[in-house]
């Protein structure tokens, strides 16, 4: 649904076209039920649980073929519910059926395997109709048995929806996606826990770092004392050497600044501060191990998006490995999306609408019912855009200049990115928009990001020669120029490893050879 942000913040509604059918377009079975006859049309009906699930069949005017029944999880309970309907296929002179599935967390993920393997089209509606369509019939009265009649009624109302299985680049980029952010979120959380016990066990200690978990000797020299009193016992010189024996970069007037906290410090009575210590090195250890993780998951993530056009978004200043991976994995192929509505509709970024008789309120809260993951994928890419991106920047302190609510200058920012993201995704011609007046190098962005990732040489050469296939033709030139200004860096310098150095002629051979197959190829044409 089309909207555009007025300079006040309001949103303000086009005109949209007419719906040709009241019936979801994924979830249509009108022709179907036209071309074989309704007495002739079957749904099946399945509400999951954990273990089992409750299923009936009925044609599409509501009559029972097969009563509800009980049907256990296991292989050989489907293959039981299967050759029952087969049967009543056959006695009822069934044509077409479909079997629909509610969507139930995972549980309802066995019985719709179960029925698609056997050869049924296998659809899911999800509880929202369920609820909408057994209110009226059964106020108050929630069973299986009236959750089944009303999947029946979402069905023929068109809200059994076929869904669309993700490729298996973009699953495995999805699932990798999900963990990664599960265990940011989880490390954030026992930063926290971090913070307070040690609060408790040295009042006052992270307040000497600007970056307490960045910091390379913050932790290490809070792990190895307890108390403000074991490090003025200790003193420099035994800092020092335990620092460097673990291979912690430092610096002595590091050490002396927390020498000087602790001698201010040790007048105070600490209770518990040896539990608290013990609490907080215990949860530090499982932080580091999140770290390591998330790492390990961010390496692979940006494996899988340079086989898929999704890495070309690198090419604006903002959006890096992991934004444009997320992005991948929340979208799927970006050829499911008709237009750039298609994308902010999916993620519900647009108001919600209020309207009866004469009263119309078109500048409501966005919609509560979207996809939440892509919308925040959407809205985080517009917070680094409006940070990092000169363009959207400039777009947003204009905004802010006018009045405009922070939250409408995000929704707008993802609004006009989503179009330039379609465009840069499914497209193959030059970008004229001014994000890519001066575009950021794909190449140097990915190499900086394994080097600071410690990945191996030879998934880097990988991942940057897959890279290549995906760059659009115009900028095989201005990467071409960067990779070789990059590798006379590497070759002048006299001292010190160079294995970028042992990397960077391939990509450059790669390049230089699709440089030459699309000038072929244009003076061709």
């Amino acid at each position: 649904m089309s909207y555009h942000v007025r300079r006040t913040g309001r949103v303000q509604r086009k005109a949209k076209p007419r719906r040709q059918s009241l019936q979801k377009p994924n979830g249509m079975i009108s022709p179907r039920v036209q071309k074989v006859g309704g007495e002739h049309f079957a749904i099946v009906c399945v509400d999951p649980a954990k273990h089992r699930s409750e299923w009936m069949m009925a044609d599409y005017f509501g009559n029972l073929l097969i009563e509800p029944q009980t049907v256990e999880h296991q292989s050989v309970f489907f293959n039981v519910a299967v050759e029952t309907i087969r049967q009543a296929q056959q006695q009822h002179d069934i044509r077409d059926t479909i079997v629909v599935v509610e969507r139930t967390g995972n549980y309802y993920l066995p019985p719709k395997r179960a029925f698609a393997r056997a050869g049924f089209e296998t659809r899911v509606v999800h509880p929202f109709a369920t609820k909408q369509y057994r209110m009226p019939a059964d106020p108050g009265n929630k069973t299986d048995e009236n959750d089944l009649y009303a999947q029946h009624r979402a069905a023929v109302a068109g809200f059994g929806l076929c869904e669309l299985e993700l490729e298996p680049p973009y699953r495995d980029l999805q699932l990798r996606a999900r963990h990664r952010r599960d265990l940011v979120q989880k490390s954030a959380a026992l930063a926290c826990q971090i913070r307070d016990h040690l609060h408790l066990a040295m009042p006052g200690y992270a307040g000497l770092y600007s970056g307490l978990f960045e910091s390379p000797t913050a932790l290490p020299i809070a792990v190895h004392c307890d108390s403000p009193a074991k490090l003025l016992q200790l003193g420099r010189s035994r800092l020092s050497r335990y620092l460097s024996k673990n291979k912690v970069r430092h610096q002595l007037r590091t050490i002396d600044k927390v020498l000087a906290w602790a001698a201010q410090a040790t007048d105070d009575p600490i209770q518990d501060g040896p539990m608290h210590h013990a609490i907080w090195t215990d949860l530090y250890e499982l932080y580091q191990h999140f770290q390591r993780q998330i790492t390990a998951l961010e390496r692979q993530l940006a494996s899988d998006v340079v086989r898929i056009p999704y890495v070309r978004l690198m090419a604006i200043s903002g959006i890096n490995v992991v934004s444009a991976a997320e992005l991948a994995a929340e979208m799927g192929p970006i050829s499911r999306y008709a237009n750039a509505n298609a994308i902010t509709g999916r993620a519900g970024l647009f108001p919600s609408r209020y309207q009866s008789d004469q009263t119309d309120n078109a500048d409501g809260e966005l919609i509560r019912q979207a996809n939440r993951r892509l919308r925040c994928v959407l809205m985080g890419i517009a917070d680094n855009l409006a940070c990092h991106c000169n363009y959207y920047r400039g777009q947003a302190e204009l905004d802010i200049a006018r009045g405009m609510d922070k939250r409408a200058i995000r929704v707008k920012i993802a609004k006009r990115f989503s179009r330039l993201a379609l465009a840069c995704v499914a497209g193959d011609e030059p970008m004229r928009h001014p994000c890519f007046q001066k575009p950021d190098s794909i190449l140097d962005k990915l190499r900086r990001f394994h080097q600071e990732h410690g990945t191996p040489m030879d998934v880097l050469l990988a991942d940057l020669e897959a890279v290549v296939a995906q760059l659009p033709y115009n900028t095989c030139n201005q990467e071409a120029k960067i990779v070789a200004d990059v590798l006379e860096q590497q070759t002048s310098r006299r001292r010190g490893p160079k294995p970028i150095g042992d990397v960077l002629p391939a990509v450059l051979a790669r390049l230089n050879i699709r440089i030459a197959q699309a000038n072929k190829n244009r003076d061709r044409s």
